[in-house]
């Protein structure tokens, strides 16, 4: 398989959960891949392995939250690859709580790397792909920002604003042949929900018809197919993957 041969991808969160499926889905297509993540213990154990199985994988510490961080990575991926193909803005936090029990702390900690976080990699990645007159910008949403979920203001308030950017940044940038899409993923399998208690697992698991959790690779797969030529007409998308949960 090589629908993303040489093309250089950055994947911010890579280190865990779904960025780093979307790290091995990358490198099995082909792709040079630059992991951004603060885990930086989890990032490089990441790299050297792939990198080892005869992959091209680097990894940098970044906050995506900082814009001095994000433009200083991304300036270093250009000198090292001359260019960034694709941007997978994939990093994100939550910290549930309800409106009356929420701190502005945890409302502003999620707001920094979920939604400016999302703007401080698309500034400073863009410049490079419209000098090069192409791109593929994945944004991760989710099915709560499309339709709420109880104690999680702050995340699904993100979440929207990510699929509001999506759509803004499809019409700004189209022009210089850079697709911009987002994916929304529903109940997925990762090491945080399996450590959930069995009932959440049960419920969630009722609620999708496909009767199952979706898995990292699965978002993945929609990382991977939205990046290649195969979606070259596709912009300004939301893709919900989410075994149906949301009808």
């Amino acid at each position: 398989m090589s629908k993303l041969k040489n093309r250089v991808a950055i994947i911010t969160g890579g280190a865990a959960g779904i960025g780093r499926a979307a790290v091995e889905k990358y490198v099995q297509e082909g792709a040079i891949v630059v992991i951004w993540d603060v885990n930086e213990a989890a990032g490089k154990e990441l790299a050297v392995t792939l990198s080892k199985d005869g992959h091209q994988v680097s990894f940098r510490k970044v906050n995506t939250a900082d814009p001095e961080e994000t433009e200083a990575a991304a300036q270093e991926a250009i000198a090292q690859f001359g260019r960034i193909d694709i941007l997978i803005n994939n990093a994100g936090i939550t910290r549930d709580a309800t409106i009356r029990k929420m701190t502005f702390e945890q409302w502003s900690q999620v707001l920094n790397i979920n939604l400016s976080g999302v703007f401080n990699c698309v500034k400073a990645v863009s410049p490079f792909m419209i000098e090069k007159a192409y791109g593929r910008i994945i944004n991760t949403s989710s099915v709560v920002g499309l339709y709420g979920n109880f104690g999680q203001t702050n995340y699904a308030a993100t979440k929207s604003g990510v699929i509001g950017m999506t759509k803004t940044l499809a019409k700004e940038l189209g022009k210089y042949s850079i697709t911009v899409n987002a994916v929304a993923p529903g109940f997925i399998a990762t090491d945080m929900v399996k450590a959930m208690p069995e009932k959440v697992i049960e419920m969630m698991t009722s609620k999708t018809p496909l009767g199952r959790l979706g898995t990292p690779e699965d978002i993945a797969n929609a990382y991977a197919f939205l990046a290649s030529e195969d979606a070259s007409f596709i912009s300004g998308a939301v893709i919900s993957v989410d075994g149906a949960v949301t009808i």
